[in-house]
């Protein structure tokens, strides 16, 4: 296997863009569920298939917990797209994501956050020892 292989390239490429896409056009200051709303709208534009607010269910001793969480999307049914719109993100986003993945045994979410002059995104793994970037 390629150490330097980009876990899901294309599918991160087609989302990253449709995020540039909805930042070029709208700019830093609006609200998150604006670029959620918008963001929708290049993901059925460009065919990118997703589900928004995506439920997300936890266990502890296989036993599912009352307390779900809520991914912004999750786009070909493998990457969970995590959207922010603040002027600087805090370690608590990563983490946010990083438990999303753990509990859906996802390998990889983008955390892109809106608020800043340009768009900013962080690519997540689930697997800490992968070869994946």
């Amino acid at each position: 296997m390629e150490t330097n292989k980009i876990l899901f390239k294309e599918e991160s490429y087609k989302i990253i863009g449709a995020c540039m896409q909805v930042h070029n056009n709208l700019g830093p200051g609006f609200l998150e569920a604006v670029y959620e709303e918008t963001l929708e709208k290049e993901f059925r534009n460009l065919s990118i298939p997703y589900n928004k607010q995506a439920k997300l269910n936890i266990f502890y001793n296989d036993e599912k917990l009352s307390k779900t969480y809520r991914a912004d999307f999750i786009c070909y049914e493998k990457i969970i797209v995590e959207t922010k719109a603040v002027s600087i993100v805090p370690m608590a986003f990563s983490k946010q994501l990083r438990n999303y993945l753990k509990v859906t045994n996802l390998e990889l979410g983008i955390l892109v956050n809106f608020g800043e002059s340009s768009l900013t995104y962080k690519r997540i793994l689930n697997k800490p020892n992968s070869n994946h970037s």
